[in-house]
């Protein structure tokens, strides 16, 4: 299955169809602030997303909104668009299993109104642990970093230093230690490997760096 993982879209829509357009991806895979945030006039629905027979899986970021998250009837937001919850898993057709664990702390909270810009759910909390799966992991999803990483991001914003979600990751990665992991957040393309796991931030559209990768075969 050909298979585009992309970092944040923000809402871009018409960028993810730009990019469906020329690649035809059979499923695509977005490290969260993918851009839901329903009933609202300055952002895009989930309807002007033309999948062309492709599949779509996303995890929360720091920039969706959460409480309408909450409060949906089905995984399934659009056809074909699937929201993955903070421990869920999603199996490829090589056998390959990915976890997905959105969440990161917002720099801005300060400054926007509570359940309306910002959530308290934004950060990955101790709830989040109680349905992880028990099995064997060989990619990870997430929105943010574990703290290992924090040495290589922190050049790009010093300001996300103070994210209780990295350290959840850390103990996720210490528990799934997957083969690979995806993430986005930074807004800066990065890769490198951490003790067996090769890991790569992913930019999003419009900040001039690499957005988005195939998913190389197994």
């Amino acid at each position: 299955m050909k298979t585009i993982i992309t970092g944040d879209i923000h809402g871009k829509f018409g960028k993810l169809n730009d990019l469906i357009n020329k690649k035809r991806p059979e499923l695509i895979i977005c490290c969260g602030d993918f851009g839901y945030w329903p009933n609202v006039s300055w952002c895009s629905p989930l309807s002007n997303i033309k999948l062309q027979g492709a599949k779509l899986l996303f995890c929360d970021g720091n920039h969706e909104n959460h409480w309408a998250l909450k409060e949906r009837k089905s995984d399934e937001l659009e056809k074909d668009i699937f929201y993955m919850p903070r421990g869920s898993t999603y199996i490829l057709e090589d056998g390959r299993k990915i976890l997905f664990m959105g969440g990161a702390d917002s720099i801005y909270k300060l400054f926007r109104k509570i359940g309306i810009e910002w959530f308290p759910e934004e950060v990955i909390t101790q709830k989040d642990f109680l349905n992880l799966p028990d099995t064997k992991i060989d990619i990870f999803i997430s929105h943010t970093c574990p703290v290992e990483l924090l040495n290589d991001m922190l050049k790009f914003d010093e300001r996300k230093i103070n994210d209780p979600s990295n350290h959840a990751l850390s103990e996720l990665w210490k528990i799934y230690r997957p083969s690979l992991w995806f993430f986005g957040h930074w807004h800066k393309y990065a890769s490198g490997k951490m003790m067996g796991t090769n890991w790569m931030s992913l930019s999003a559209p419009g900040f001039g760096d690499q957005w988005w990768t195939w998913l190389k075969e197994k």
